[in-house]
């Protein structure tokens, strides 16, 4: 039993091995499935918010909120995929919001300039210096992403537990191996474990529910009871906190939830 997180280059075929280790593990095998559901809870059309993806930043400008929408139900479906276990998730991301989770593999797949563009010309059956030019925006894009909404380098080997070569290795040579290496005893999920992820998912469900409300809320959970931080005013504590507790109170799972005011002047 296992989490496994697959962060790919653009045309590094990535999409195709993890669907080739889900097969082998018997594991489910998620990527797309995250933003159909992000998008009905965002209230866009899924179009547009992939549309957003490839535009980089500038769709979520002109949203209120709208960088905080996005990485807050984004993170909300995906960390409800996750609950189920035994799942590998292929796509943006996945390395972030498992952050801090113990057991999860963390993998990154990466092929060099030349092959990748050898592989854009085959597919979308372009010349080399076309391929050149879709791969720069491509990556372009991804990295501009990547910054904006998590602050992060999504190339940094810091952030992965192994990364492969696939033009050094091949598809299934890459797969045999992530097999070999998910399991480890260390990459298989606990009780412990799980728990963890249903307290984020619950932190995460809070949060997607009260952001229009309180957009610079901070939200956690242990052990199923949520705590929610702000700052406001301390005369309107108690109406906060009613109004908080009333707007998540139809989330399962859900023990206690306890508001804390800071001070606008502390």
């Amino acid at each position: 039993m296992g989490i496994i997180t697959i962060s790919r280059g653009s045309y590094s075929r990535g999409k195709e091995i993890a669907q080739k280790l889900s097969e082998k593990m018997g594991y489910e095998c998620i990527s797309r499935e995250v933003l159909l559901e992000a998008s009905k809870d965002f209230n866009i059309p899924e179009v547009k918010l992939i549309h957003a993806i490839e535009d980089a930043p500038s769709f979520l400008d002109r949203l209120k909120h709208g960088k905080k929408k996005y990485v807050a139900f984004i993170r909300k479906a995906f960390l409800e995929h996750i609950q189920r276990d035994n799942i590998i998730y292929h796509g943006l991301a996945g390395h972030y919001f498992t952050k801090g989770l113990p057991n999860v593999l963390k993998v990154r797949i990466h092929a060099n300039y030349e092959y990748r563009i050898h592989v854009i010309m085959k597919r979308e059956n372009v010349s080399e210096e076309k391929a050149i030019q879709i791969l720069q925006k491509i990556d372009a894009e991804r990295s501009k992403w990547s910054m904006f909404l998590y602050g992060i380098d999504t190339t940094s080997p810091e952030l992965y537990d192994i990364i492969l070569r696939i033009d050094c290795l091949g598809i299934n040579e890459a797969v045999d191996a992530l097999y070999t290496i998910a399991k480890r005893p260390c990459f298989q999920s606990t009780p412990e474990s799980l728990n963890n992820v249903k307290d984020m998912f619950l932190a995460a469900s809070t949060y997607s529910v009260i952001m229009n409300k309180f957009p610079d809320a901070n939200v956690k959970c242990k052990d199923g009871k949520v705590m929610v931080s702000l700052e406001s005013s301390l005369a309107v504590e108690e109406k906060i906190s009613k109004k908080i507790k009333n707007m998540v109170k139809n989330i399962d799972g859900i023990k206690e939830v306890k508001t804390f005011v800071i001070p606008f002047d502390t």
